[in-house]
């Protein structure tokens, strides 16, 4: 056994038996050990928070530890499984948060033209917006040309958000196919 694992062995044991003030000192003398575990085994930007699911884990469990036993391999395990569950918790993130591609999240962005495509013609887009359905064009009128909130061109038109969404989306689709000399509507 090395030397520092009988020391936090000794401080373990003396902090199962009530010693507060050894309780503190283990945890103070344990947190860089675990810190440097965590680094060595997780390259995500929540390191510090697992560190500390570490330690709130050791004071949960420490009634487990046998003091018979080496303290570093009991301590590492915990960092092993808080790092594991770390990862599971990453996945499970990066799973929801994965793009959609429906409209529940609402509609994409729509980029601005660059400096090098300027404004383009106005009489062209009239033309092309008065061709579109009652529907798209009212939609794309209120909430693109107006700004007007969702809500607001909801109570206007009568439609629900949804509805409202699905029409924009529709309408500049359908506008950027005859603008770009494109046949067809959606």
């Amino acid at each position: 056994m090395r030397a520092d694992d009988t020391h936090l062995r000794d401080l373990m044991r003396a902090a199962q038996g009530g010693d507060g003030r050894a309780y503190g000192s283990l945890l103070t003398e344990a947190a860089p050990i675990i810190r440097r575990a965590v680094a060595r085994r997780w390259r995500g930007p929540d390191t510090e928070d697992i560190v500390q699911e570490v330690l709130l884990s050791v004071h949960a469990v420490r009634h487990t530890y046998d003091a018979a036993r080496p303290f570093l391999p009991w301590l590492l395990a915990i960092v092993h499984y808080r790092v594991a569950d770390a990862a599971r918790r990453h996945a499970r993130r990066a799973a929801r948060e994965a793009p959609e591609c429906g409209f529940e999240h609402g509609l994409p962005d729509v980029a601005a033209p660059t400096a090098e495509e300027g404004p383009g013609d106005p009489q062209l887009l009239a033309r092309a917006l008065a061709d579109l359905p009652e529907g798209q064009r009212r939609a794309i009128h209120l909430l693109k040309l107006e700004e007007r909130s969702l809500k607001e061109a909801a109570a206007a038109t009568g439609m629900s958000v949804g509805a409202l969404k699905v029409a924009v989306h529709r309408g500049i689709k359908a506008l950027r196919r005859k603008l770009a000399g494109g046949e067809g509507e959606e």
